[in-house]
């Protein structure tokens, strides 16, 4: 028996079995987990365990779907080349010109999409002035062909996780061109039928291709998908103390775990605490985790 088989069939793995043990046995499929923290507190590390962990329990590691718009992505490449010797696979920001390449797996099966990188935008309305605000309304419905092409094209090739990166904090998450991607990934294309997805992907192409669509099925209920969002809070104790507000996306997530800097005297750690676990016993503890070679490692549980 491998060390992720004590999760069971119903539950994902997260990668680390001191975390899955916090979380009754792991993370719940077809629900949204948050995880938040400050920059550099190794959200995109538990990202790559969690993605990681697709190849042992589901045959397939999962995708990274970074948000970033600056320019600066994530280092997923890197954590990944470092921890698992895993070489990502990045989809290319273009059109789907031949449908039929959505099932073949070397034309559709990526590790990661960067659809926003070096546009150069900030991520709220505040942020721009009219023209540009309409502007970037033309890329966001550019990009979305993209989005829905690069999760629907691992999703058919037996992809079960996703790990959505680079929402950045905002005071109002309802004015966050990010949150507003999102809600549509999580309503439009993870709960939705997969023959559902296709047709929003395909449109009048659909029924020329529905044999393939019918025949490459998944269940969405089977999909597990892992947020990192980066706060401005950096000290644990500040983020147990935030608020969760309605509407958002942490008032809809199953599960969510802090992590950030504890003080221990003179000397400054890291730890996580999971603050919600829906439909599961969890467990309260606080718990200190280093950063190492071989990526995270939980001090106790």
């Amino acid at each position: 028996m491998n060390e992720y088989q004590h999760a069971g069939p119903l539950r994902l793995s997260t990668g680390l079995p001191p975390l899955d043990d916090l979380l009754a046995g792991g993370l719940l499929p077809g629900r949204t987990t948050v995880v938040l923290g400050a920059t550099g507190i190794g959200k995109s590390q538990l990202g790559i365990h969690f993605a990681e962990a697709g190849r042992l329990q589901e045959g397939e590691r999962g995708c990274f779907f970074d948000m970033t718009s600056r320019g600066d992505s994530q280092n997923h490449a890197d954590y990944a080349r470092r921890l698992f010797q895993w070489e990502f696979r990045e989809m290319p920001r273009e059109p789907l010109r031949d449908p039929s390449s959505l099932w073949l797996r070397d034309e559709s099966r990526f590790d990661v999409v960067h659809p926003f990188m070096q546009s150069g935008k900030r991520v709220t309305r505040e942020d721009l002035d009219p023209d540009e605000y309409r502007e970037w309304q033309v890329e966001l419905t550019r990009r979305l062909d993209i989005t829905i092409r690069f999760f629907y094209g691992n999703f058919v090739h037996g992809v079960r996780r996703c790990v959505i990166d680079g929402l950045e904090p905002s005071d109002r998450p309802s004015d966050s061109f990010q949150f507003d991607l999102f809600e549509y990934i999580q309503q439009q294309i993870l709960k939705k039928d997969a023959d559902w997805v296709a047709r929003d992907l395909l449109r009048v192409q659909y029924r020329q291709y529905e044999p393939q669509v019918l025949q490459h099925r998944y269940d969405p209920g089977s999909l597990g998908c892992l947020v990192l969002c980066t706060t401005r809070e950096m000290m644990l104790e500040d983020l147990i103390s935030r608020p969760l507000d309605s509407g958002d996306i942490l008032s809809n997530a199953n599960t969510i775990i802090l992590m950030g800097k504890i003080r221990d005297g003179l000397t400054m750690g890291r730890a996580l605490y999971v603050a919600k676990h829906r439909g599961s016993p969890c467990a309260e503890q606080i718990v200190p985790y280093q950063i190492e070679n071989a990526g995270l490692r939980l001090m106790s549980s």
